[in-house]
């Protein structure tokens, strides 16, 4: 049946592509957070662990609002590691960093999802695509915010 929920296919078609790089930086950085969650070290341990917790679930909880709304434009949201790796502009961490050095890795990460996002505002505010403007100023505010508490952490 078709979608005609006043969008052409074009600009539905274009915000999807978007929402997928969205959804790929969103679970990078999910596997990324959780990573560190498991493997933090040091005096900074149990407020760095429970950080990291509260962070990777809100990202599990984003990742699905995020692929639900590709859904809801009609086309099929990615979800395997090769098409995350291939759309994402977060890179996968190897080895174990220092603490501090995780800190500076997820504010990158936070930072490079918040300009994903707003990449997409042109296409999403031609179409009038109000729902997926409401997602990305949300995700925005979230990744913003967490990235400066992240920050504050470096005294920075």
């Amino acid at each position: 049946m078709p979608i005609n929920i006043g969008m052409a296919e074009k600009e539905r078609h274009e915000i999807a592509q978007g929402l997928s790089k969205l959804l790929a930086d969103t679970y990078t950085l999910y596997l990324k957070t959780h990573n560190f969650h498991w493997n933090v070290t040091g005096p900074m341990f149990r407020t760095l662990h429970l950080m990291f917790e509260e962070q990777y679930n809100e990202l599990a909880l984003a990742v699905d609002l995020i692929a639900e709304r590709i859904r809801a434009l009609g086309f099929p949201a990615p979800g395997t590691y090769k098409e995350f790796a291939a759309l994402s502009s977060i890179g996968e961490e190897e080895g174990v960093p220092s603490a501090e050095d995780m800190i500076r890795k997820l504010v990158e990460g936070q930072e490079a999802v918040v300009r994903t996002a707003r990449s997409l505002f042109a296409a999403v505010e031609q179409a009038h695509d109000e729902p997926t403007s409401d997602l990305l100023t949300q995700r925005m505010q979230i990744h913003e915010k967490t990235a400066w508490m992240l920050r504050s952490l470096l005294g920075n």
